[in-house]
């Protein structure tokens, strides 16, 4: 019998190796490599994975991309840009434990209860364990069809059988294939059953969501190439010390990327957040130092959040700077223009910066919050509670303009906010006309005198 040959695979990015390596050349990580069964050219596993296209003139190419399928769930809806795409691969990550089936399983008993054949296959859990879910949150739709199956042959058998109007694997690191020896969520299964199952998608028109797992720092287990092959990657945040779960696209060929939706999690499930704004707002103290709202754009939606600042002599060497909720470097920067421009010494205090309710803000327009939260914190001066803050800061202690400032305007008018500090470049026509008091401001010290 002719001996079967065996490589060495990186579990994070699928570079290939001859020997077991401790670091990864391609993405520097460390034991990582797995043995793996080679397949060989001529085995043939591969002649079905094809689409027998002919290529055509771009003009003549029909642009039809179907009628939206709606979830039932509007965050889900919102995220994908409308609904799902028929034929679309959406793959979901997120810490385990944090709700990904549970909110499969609604999305599958809202679609079935609309007339639609749908077909949830899980290769981690019993169908009574999937039943007891379903009795928890209320699912117990008739059209919802469960199906408890590891092997890729046997569900694409499936599938083809029932033709289902979505399907959910639950979750892709279980399944395997049988024409390849390695063990399943190894990087040859997981790019296998993927690749098959997006071509099934694309073939037929029938949406597939991947349930994936993430590594320790977060990303989605498995090759990179996971990613790029799919339509959609969106991924569950939140923690369990919140109520809280934003649900976040990361990628998406069919509507905006970085668009979120929020839920909080309850007994029957999770619950939509249509007014995000005020629920991460409800418990924001009055009259204290140190605390200032802002309002952020995920993706086309404006979200006020509000910021925390503790600024305190330290009693160490070191002064300590911890941020949670933005980006630590951006806060060292702002600490070293307050220093430098507005005469705020704070290099000699411990510095604690905070977003409450534990969304995490990335873009630079919340910049000016963070200022105002040190400042207010360090001078031990209140912000009016009424008024809302946003704009980029510039090293030279200019504040800059940011996109979309009207519906970032409009959402603090409609939740009650009297003033709002903008940029002064960013000042359209149409924010002029808002309903609320505008104060531009085109450096730091501006905004120092108008806050205090």
């Amino acid at each position: 019998m002719k001996k079967a040959k065996t490589s060495f695979f990186c579990q994070h990015c699928g570079y290939m190796s001859p020997k077991w390596l401790g670091k990864c050349p391609s993405c520097e990580g460390w034991n990582c490599f797995a043995e793996e069964l080679v397949t060989p050219a001529d085995s043939g596993i591969r002649a079905e994975i094809r689409f027998d296209g002919k290529p055509l003139p771009i003009e003549e190419i029909p642009v039809a991309e179907g009628r939206r399928l709606a979830t039932g769930i509007a965050e889900i809806d919102r995220v994908l840009g409308g609904g799902v795409v028929g034929g679309s691969a959406v793959l979901i990550g997120g810490e385990p434990g944090i709700g990904k089936s549970t909110l499969m399983l609604q999305m599958m008993h809202n679609l079935a209860q609309s007339g639609q054949k749908v077909l949830y296959i899980s290769g981690e859990e019993s169908s009574s364990q999937i039943k007891m879910r379903g009795q928890r949150i209320g699912a117990s739709a008739r059209e919802l069809l469960v199906l408890v199956e590891v092997s890729l042959e046997k569900i694409l058998e499936e599938i083809k059988n029932i033709s289902p109007a979505i399907v959910v694997i639950d979750s892709i690191q279980t399944l395997y294939s049988s024409e390849l020896m390695s063990a399943p969520g190894s990087v040859g299964q997981v790019r296998e059953a993927s690749s098959r199952l997006i071509l099934f998608a694309k073939k037929f028109g029938i949406p597939v969501f991947l349930v994936g797992h993430v590594t320790k720092d977060g990303s989605i287990a498995g090759p990179k190439v996971l990613e790029h092959m799919v339509d959609t990657v969106l991924y569950f945040e939140g923690d369990s010390g919140h109520a809280y779960r934003i649900i976040r696209g990361i990628k998406n060929r069919f509507g905006p990327a970085n668009e979120i939706g929020v839920f909080e999690m309850q007994e029957k499930g999770l619950k939509e957040v249509p007014n995000p704004s005020a629920f991460f707002l409800a418990e924001r103290p009055q009259n204290v130092s140190g605390s200032v709202v802002i309002c952020s754009m995920e993706g086309t939606r404006p979200i006020l959040v509000e910021i925390q600042a503790l600024v305190s002599p330290t009693n160490l060497g070191m002064p300590r700077r911890t941020a949670i909720g933005v980006d630590h470097n951006r806060v060292s920067l702002l600490v070293a223009v307050l220093d430098k421009i507005c005469g705020l010494h704070l290099g000699a205090s411990d510095i604690f910066i905070n977003v409450a309710g534990g969304i995490k803000l990335t873009e630079p327009a919340v910049d000016l919050g963070v200022v105002a939260a040190m400042a207010s914190s360090f001078l031990d001066k209140p912000i009016d509670g009424r008024t809302v803050v946003f704009g980029e800061v510039g090293l030279t202690g200019e504040v800059r303009a940011v996109s979309q400032i009207d519906s970032r305007i409009k959402e603090a008018t409609r939740l009650g906010f009297a003033r709002c500090l903008v940029p002064k470049s960013a000042a359209t026509q149409s924010a002029k006309s808002a309903k609320i008091e505008l104060k531009t401001v085109s450096s730091l010290q501006e905004m120092l005198d108008n806050l205090f």
